[in-house]
């Protein structure tokens, strides 16, 4: 199984910032409880506090995959959609 790197960006609708870094917050916990999750770091961007960003660490693609199909995501998910402007999910290989 080759490890797997991935940026997440989730941009809070104006208004919605709090509301939005308490969910965020809240599926931190389960996430890192999950069987090949490396790495889970939630962070705030320190120009734009809008915009949150994961540095997520994955032991393999299945591990991400069920990650993204598991029942706190799809909570998250539906919870926020209304606070949520702009999401975005980059996979990324470590080339150095």
């Amino acid at each position: 199984m080759a490890e797997i790197a991935v940026v997440a960006i989730s941009v809070a609708k104006p208004g919605y910032e709090e509301q939005l870094r308490k969910a965020l917050e809240g599926i931190v916990g389960p996430t890192r409880e999950e069987p090949g999750a490396l790495q889970y770091d939630l962070h705030r961007d320190v120009q734009e506090p809008r915009r949150f960003v994961f540095v997520e660490r994955w032991a393999s693609k299945e591990a991400l995959a069920a990650h993204a199909a598991s029942a706190h995501i799809a909570a998250y998910k539906k919870a926020v959609a209304d606070w949520v402007e702009h999401a975005e999910i980059r996979v990324v290989s470590k080339i150095a």
